[in-house]
């Protein structure tokens, strides 16, 4: 069974969507491919489902938590589960490029369909997308928006730095 719930954030409204114990969905408003409502299913506010959820994301933007530890499962193809798993393993704080990306799955040509894959993560923030960057380090396609992707990697950057003195 598939359960929504929608809260706020330093980014905006996040909507969280999970199937059965699991979260499967992450998504900002105005999110470039945003799956329709009506696939979120039946609205859970005032679930404590989402609890656990909520509580690890207001950590996070609180700045007092760098991994989060949340059952989450991806649909997707398996080309696609490959680049979302990957971007479990970057580093809170840090920042990869795609290719570097592509030539960790060992596929080093493939930076195109690492972006095109990267841009459709379902779960965003928890999944890091956002600590991808373009060839030079520049910010690239988001799909949540450039603004929320430079506030997301500075902010990460910037309790990073906190945490080290």
């Amino acid at each position: 069974m598939r359960t929504h719930t929608t809260i706020e954030s330093p980014v905006g409204p996040l909507t969280l969507v999970m199937t059965g114990n699991a979260l499967t969905g992450l998504y900002m408003n105005a999110q470039r491919h945003r799956p329709p409502e009506e696939t979120f299913g039946v609205p859970a506010d005032g679930d404590a489902t989402f609890t656990p959820i909520a509580e690890q994301l207001s950590a996070y933007f609180a700045g007092e938590l760098t991994t989060f530890t949340l059952p989450v499962a991806f649909q997707g193809t398996p080309f696609q589960q490959r680049v979302w798993n990957a971007l479990l393993e970057i580093p809170y704080g840090e920042t990869v490029t795609y290719g570097t990306l592509a030539r960790e799955l060992g596929k080093p040509s493939a930076s195109r369909a690492v972006g095109l894959a990267n841009g459709r993560n379902p779960i965003s923030i928890i999944v890091p997308c956002h600590r991808v960057v373009g060839s030079t380090g520049g910010l690239t396609g988001y799909g949540g928006g450039l603004d929320r992707k430079r506030y997301l990697l500075d902010f990460e950057k910037r309790v990073k730095t906190e945490t080290l003195f």
